[in-house]
């Protein structure tokens, strides 16, 4: 840990690489400070509350999720359905890579009401996937709702696959052809 950091910054780190290690039982406001060297009361000053330094925890899972998801939502080369299948997988991996970040990132019950802004960093990739549902089946009206559709799946999907239960059930090598279905079920 680099003790020249700003402590806010440290802090974070430091959350950081407990969820990732250790998992989000282990992401203690105790266990955080003492991988920062600093007493239990120190973090107050940036985060009043345990939920206010989980949220920004959570915020750097959604900037890496934003940074995965960016180029596929700005490619405007490549086929609105075929970006869709493309982010659909980059999520998914995201889910596999870091999932106890993921599941910090969705957790709303710890984190609503917790500031860092949350919403600002999420509705824009939802936003996203709703302009590319929208370029995907420009004849349908409700693309919020398709969006919404293949989100709830493609979540669906990742925490499946992420937690290892989607292959007691179906072969690895299947993944695309559940993605692929999951997004043209929901442009049709």
């Amino acid at each position: 840990m680099n003790t020249t950091e700003p402590l806010r910054e440290r802090l974070v780190a430091a959350g950081v690489e407990i969820l990732e290690q250790r998992g989000l039982a282990e992401l203690s406001l105790r266990a955080i400070t003492r991988r920062t060297g600093v007493s239990h009361g120190a973090p107050r000053r940036y985060f009043p509350t345990h939920r206010g330094l989980l949220a920004a925890i959570a915020r750097t899972g959604l900037e890496d999720l934003t940074a995965r998801l960016g180029p596929i939502l700005a490619d405007v080369e490549t086929p609105a359905r075929q970006r869709l299948i493309r982010l659909a997988e980059v999520y998914l991996r995201f889910a596999e890579d870091r999932l106890a970040m993921f599941e910090l990132m969705f957790r709303h019950d710890l984190l609503a009401g917790a500031g860092g802004d949350l919403r600002a960093t999420a509705l824009p990739l939802f936003e996203g996937l709703a302009l590319l549902v929208a370029e995907a089946a420009p004849t349908h009206p409700d693309s919020r709702q398709r969006a919404l559709s293949i989100w709830t799946q493609l979540h669906g999907l990742a925490v499946l696959s992420a937690g290892q239960s989607l292959d007691l059930v179906a072969d690895p090598a299947d993944r695309p052809a559940l993605i692929a279905r999951a997004v043209e079920a929901n442009l049709a």
